[in-house]
């Protein structure tokens, strides 16, 4: 069965709805969930996403309550943190280590953190039983889609296009997917402008999605309340595990 990962923005609308998404995803097939980390200036994402940060930030979000969210959620569903590494960083990557050991969590999702930088950090996390998920562009040569995919575990996050989450930009993944089995058994995610109506397309040659804007739009529709966007964040996730499944 081919695998849905799903994004939300920690701390909103707030850190309970937070926690109530994370069990409505679980319950509607998501099979990892991305919490992310709200940061001011998230260069992958889109507006959508973007504005989540920025209003969860406003709202007063704090990484400790990342922490305290964590303990509540990993238990649940499989839960990676994704963030900006400045966050990272500025608290310390040991200080984060140890607390996505003691809440559960699998691994972290760094987009902006370069491959020949990140070798830094993945012998210490694989150390501590986790993973820093490694990202292939469709831009990326043979070389150096060899080097990326020599030690990839958990999954492979293919971004789906050159530019930010949510464009909806479509293009051919074909051989960037052939030339990653040549050097890689490790399951291909693909990630960047899936939804319901992309992702019987997005999946085809990969292991599994990854959606986050399609969701987010919905917990920033403030013409729903907060069960009502618990609800539809499950509909949607549960139509997309269908499609990729069909």
């Amino acid at each position: 069965m081919k695998k849905l990962v799903a994004y939300i923005t920690t701390g909103f609308p707030s850190l309970e709805f937070t926690v109530d998404a994370s069990h409505a995803l679980k319950e509607a097939g998501v099979d990892s969930l991305e919490l992310g980390v709200p940061f001011s200036d998230p260069v992958a994402d889109g507006p959508v996403i973007e504005q989540a940060n920025l209003l969860s930030l406003r709202n007063g979000f704090k990484i400790s309550q990342l922490f305290d969210v964590s303990r509540q959620i990993a238990p649940v569903i499989d839960t990676l943190w994704m963030g900006y590494f400045n966050s990272f960083y500025h608290k310390g990557f040991d200080t984060f280590i140890k607390e996505a050991k003691q809440s559960g969590v699998s691994g972290f999702i760094i987009p902006d953190l370069p491959y020949e930088e990140a070798v830094t950090y993945q012998k210490q996390m694989r150390d501590n039983g986790m993973t820093l998920i490694d990202f292939i562009a469709p831009t990326d040569t043979p070389e150096r889609i060899a080097m990326i995919t020599a030690n990839a575990q958990k999954f492979i996050y293919l971004v789906a296009y050159a530019g930010i989450t949510g464009s909806g930009k479509a293009e051919s993944l074909d051989s960037v997917i052939s030339e990653i089995r040549k050097y890689s058994n490790t399951p291909i995610y693909v990630g960047f402008g899936v939804d319901e109506n992309t992702a019987k397309e997005k999946v085809k040659g990969v292991d599994g999605v990854i959606v986050g804007s399609a969701l987010v739009k919905v917990l920033l529709d403030e013409h729903l309340n907060n069960n009502e966007k618990l609800a539809k964040i499950g509909q949607i996730a549960k139509a997309i595990k269908e499609k990729i499944n069909e």
